[in-house]
């Protein structure tokens, strides 16, 4: 079933329900009301009748009945019954007897002081009527013909009123949910647009304030993730495909042109020693790719454990030392950072290691003197590891480009490298919530700033 469908039945379902103990209660109530006017003109009438009999001496019993029966106001069948205290009939216009009262009857008005009582079809009531030196019984009754003709009409309105309301409920039911679900529909029509070729477009988001509103730029924010997550498998096949082509090509020469002919073992020596070389460029290059991937998933900073920044940069150091003996490395701390509490922060230990160990790697291998220093402090919030070398440094324009991955600067051409350790180094603070800054200077040296929250 439809939601507008399901929308219009429940918006039927409730205005019907309304309407329905609406319609009774009107019912009930004129029912009311209507028996309360009736005893109340019968009480009028039986009062006025007790008057002229116990107090206009000029009226008798035969005078009266010519008055009341004469009388236009006169209830149907209509018939007033008038005793003194001492349960004597006084007056009596039921000449058919068609009321009974009994001495249990006139006791309990005395008693009661007002009652009304049902016999067969009349309605009847009886009260004290308290004159200028004596107290009376008085019992009138009649029957109600026009109580049933009227909620007899009143029920057939009811019913007629409730039948077309619940055409307009369904009506403006319909109506309504679909001006409701107009911009559902809206949103559905232009996500049924976006494709994996189009992912750049996003969903309109209306006001901005809404639930639909809410809905559409929590799609445009999957979308976002979805764009993301697409751009980086597809930028991994091409960098993956372009660069592991270059190597391979070499891999394939060399060992075709080896096999042409018998070789002498110094050359063969040669050509498999430059082989080796080029296997541990892909698999370095290969190690990039995926650590370059790793860091680029949408993993929650809120899942991240807790470091010791200071910890990793030790083994950061170790790591490139162990491979690279020739290199030179400083490391010193703040004296901001006393405690070791301060040095604390959230991440992925061996991503945070990588992004130390490239930055380490790189100011060592474009220094004359295969030096750089390491220092750690805290700057307004954030702990911060700064690594500086006295290198060849990089150009302004190329460093507009540095995040880019494989790019590399003009001036680092005769130097070995991928172009893929600043764009690691980036993307890996952005998955910290950190940020990177660097600064640099031709033929003077560069320092990058690594910023990471504080707990």
């Amino acid at each position: 079933m439809q939601i507008r469908t399901k929308l219009t039945l429940q918006y039927l379902l409730f205005g019907g329900v309304i309407m329905l103990i609406t319609s009774f209660a009107i019912y009930i109530f004129s029912a009311h009301f209507q028996k309360e006017d009736f005893y109340s003109r019968l009480k009028n009438r039986a009062n006025v009748t007790a008057r002229l009999l116990i107090e206009v001496d000029e009226i008798d019993v035969g005078v009266l009945k010519k008055i009341d029966s004469g009388n236009p106001s006169k209830l149907p069948e209509e018939m007033v019954v008038v005793f003194d205290y001492n349960d004597s009939i006084l007056y009596n216009s039921d000449k058919e007897k068609k009321i009974i009262v009994t001495n249990y009857l006139l006791k309990k008005i005395k008693l009661h002081r007002n009652i009304r009582f049902v016999q067969g079809e009349y309605e009847a009531l009886g009260f004290l009527y308290t004159g200028k030196t004596d107290q009376y019984l008085v019992v009138a009754a009649a029957t109600d013909e026009q109580y049933v003709q009227r909620m007899k009409d009143l029920r057939f309105i009811l019913i007629v009123v409730f039948i077309f309301g619940l055409i307009l409920f369904s009506v403006s039911g319909w109506f309504f949910s679909g001006r409701a679900l107009r911009p559902i529909s809206k949103v559905v029509e232009e996500v049924e647009g976006i494709s994996i070729s189009s992912l750049h477009l996003r969903v309109g988001e209306g006001n901005g304030t809404d639930e639909i509103a809410h809905l559409a730029k929590t799609f445009n924010n999957m979308l976002d993730r979805l764009e993301v997550a697409f751009k980086i498998q597809k930028d991994f096949i091409s960098n993956a495909s372009h660069e592991l082509r270059t190597p391979l090509t070499s891999i394939y020469g060399q060992m075709e042109v080896l096999v042409m002919k018998e070789r002498s073992s110094d050359e063969y020596k040669s050509a498999i020693s430059s082989v080796l070389e080029d296997i541990k460029n892909m698999i370095d290059l290969s190690n990039k790719l995926l650590l370059l991937a790793q860091a680029s998933s949408t993993r929650m900073y809120s899942d991240y454990k807790q470091l010791r920044i200071d910890d990793i940069i030790w083994q950061a150091i170790e790591d490139v030392q162990k491979f690279n003996e020739e290199y030179k490395i400083t490391f010193s701390i703040d004296s901001n950072l006393d405690d070791p509490e301060k040095m604390i922060i959230k991440g992925d230990d061996s991503l945070v290691k990588v992004s130390i160990t490239n930055l380490i790697d790189n100011g060592c291998k474009y220094s004359a003197n295969h030096s750089v220093e390491i220092k750690l402090n805290n700057f307004e919030g954030w702990i911060v590891v700064s690594v500086t070398d006295h290198g060849i440094g990089i150009t302004p324009n190329d460093l507009d480009h540095v995040f880019e991955p494989f790019s590399r600067g003009t001036n680092v051409e005769m130097i070995s490298g991928h172009g893929i350790g600043l764009s690691l180094v980036n993307r890996i603070m952005k998955n910290h919530n950190g940020k990177i800054e660097i600064k640099s200077e031709p033929q003077t040296g560069t320092e990058v700033l690594l910023y990471f929250p504080v707990i």
